[in-house]
């Protein structure tokens, strides 16, 4: 999730900031922050060795569905100020040493600790999750329609419109709008994606599968 947002809101004693595209979790598990020098948060944090801080984000699907909250996160314990990076742009370098952890994705919520957080290895395809979708979603309609073929019969009665949501190591989730609230269903790989490379793959698999049932059905 941290990966994939491009925001998030920061806040400490007295403060709260939308910060954007500032975010990245370093190698050995930690939040990294990097404050523009002069901005109202970095003088804040200027002066101090480390503060109490809350983090927030939240997973919204890149498609224009109309719920696009898909989970929240947030995140809690002591931004250190580390060092204030030269150059042209300086930069005020603030790491979130985690005390603790909460994720909820379909209205379930999870506590991860520090140190399983600090073990956690992002999904392969986060980083590009967003724009692979809007192409699915904008381009291949019909690819779309094809998979949702795998979908079981009886949840495809009164739906609308069938739109991606999600896609991940695991597969692709699609939602399906109905007139009175919509229901998201996964269609699983095969065996988890190692690398992005191997979604063309995994997608056409799924697509065979699809044409199956169709072949199915038509007998």
């Amino acid at each position: 999730m941290l990966v994939a947002a491009d925001s998030l809101t920061l806040h400490i004693p007295g403060v709260e900031a939308y910060v954007v595209g500032r975010h990245a979790v370093t190698s050995d598990g930690r939040l990294r922050v990097d404050l523009p020098a002069g901005c109202h948060l970095a003088d804040h944090l200027a002066h101090q060795r480390e503060t109490v801080a809350m983090v927030e984000v939240t997973d919204l699907a890149p498609t224009p569905v109309r719920d696009r909250v898909r989970g929240r996160a947030t995140f809690t314990g002591w931004l250190v100020t580390e060092a204030a990076a030269t150059g042209i742009d300086q930069e005020l370098v603030t790491v979130l040493d985690l005390a603790t952890a909460e994720l909820t994705v379909d209205g379930h919520t999870t506590c991860v600790d520090a140190d399983e957080f600090a073990a956690a290895q992002p999904d392969p395809l986060a980083a590009v999750e967003a724009d692979l979708l809007c192409h699915l979603d904008h381009h291949h309609p019909h690819t779309v329609e094809a998979l949702s073929r795998l979908i079981p019969a009886r949840h495809l009665q009164g739906v609308r419109q069938v739109r991606p949501v999600r896609l991940d190591r695991h597969g692709v989730v699609l939602r399906l709008e109905l007139s009175k609230g919509d229901l998201d269903v996964r269609l699983n790989f095969r065996a988890p994606l190692r690398h992005p490379d191997e979604l063309g793959t995994q997608i056409e698999e799924l697509l065979r599968h699809a044409r199956g049932c169709r072949a199915r059905h038509a007998r």
